[in-house]
């Protein structure tokens, strides 16, 4: 009796379990597509044959529920991963444009501020200057008494010493102007990425909103971080 009873409660419990699944597959409602050969398929789930192709979700009724777009090839996911990823780039970008407008006119509240600022800036450039200019006219007056005692070697080899001496003044000199010109460069790079600052900066004060002037100059660091 006992055993009997458990089969047929283990029946029970088993046709409920069948009744649930299926309650569940049937609550997504009726797939429909039409294949490749041009057959209507039907089914209570996802349709295998159909995957590369729309699928129409009916209510019971037969109405329209929802419609399931083609699974998406390799290169249409990589297309969809691509764009998703641009997306986030783009968003990232913005924020960050915005947040760094903000930032500068913090920095910045007003056109005195910022030119001291792009002031202080140069004056790091030029003190380096300042020294390479003293450095070369150094160099050139240790010049002087080597090519003098050149003289007296007038189509002779000179002695290895002063051939030495004059190598390494000239070699001195060529990286005092290479330095020099890199330094004047460096001036002519910094008044254009303040000027373009400054030109942003109008626009801000002005009432533009941070983020909408595009991309953003990347700016020299401030002269006490130079330095440093």
């Amino acid at each position: 009796m006992s055993g009997r009873w458990l089969l047929a409660a283990g029946s029970v419990l088993a046709g409920a379990a069948m009744a649930q699944q299926q309650g569940v597959r049937s609550a997504d409602g009726i797939y429909s597509c039409v294949d490749d050969s041009g057959r209507r398929i039907t089914s209570d789930r996802p349709i295998p044959e159909c995957i590369a192709r729309e699928q129409r979700v009916l209510n019971r009724d037969g109405s329209l529920r929802k419609v399931v777009p083609p699974t998406p090839t390799a290169d249409e996911r990589a297309e969809i991963e691509a764009r998703e990823r641009r997306a986030v780039e783009a968003r990232a970008a913005q924020a960050d444009a915005v947040r760094r407008d903000r930032n500068l006119i913090a920095r910045y509240p007003n056109e005195e501020a910022h030119r001291r600022a792009r002031e202080a800036a140069l004056d790091t450039v030029r003190v380096a200057i300042r020294s390479s200019e003293q450095r070369l006219k150094m160099l050139g007056a240790e010049r002087k008494p080597l090519a003098d005692e050149t003289e007296f070697y007038v189509g002779k080899p000179l002695p290895p010493k002063l051939h030495q001496a004059l190598d390494a003044n000239d070699a001195a000199t060529d990286a005092q102007r290479t330095a020099m010109a890199n330094q004047e460069a460096e001036l002519v790079r910094i008044n254009r990425l303040y000027d373009a600052e400054l030109d942003r900066l109008r626009r801000l004060w002005a009432g533009a909103r941070p983020g909408s002037l595009g991309p953003i100059a990347t700016l020299p660091e401030p002269a006490s971080a130079a330095s440093r």
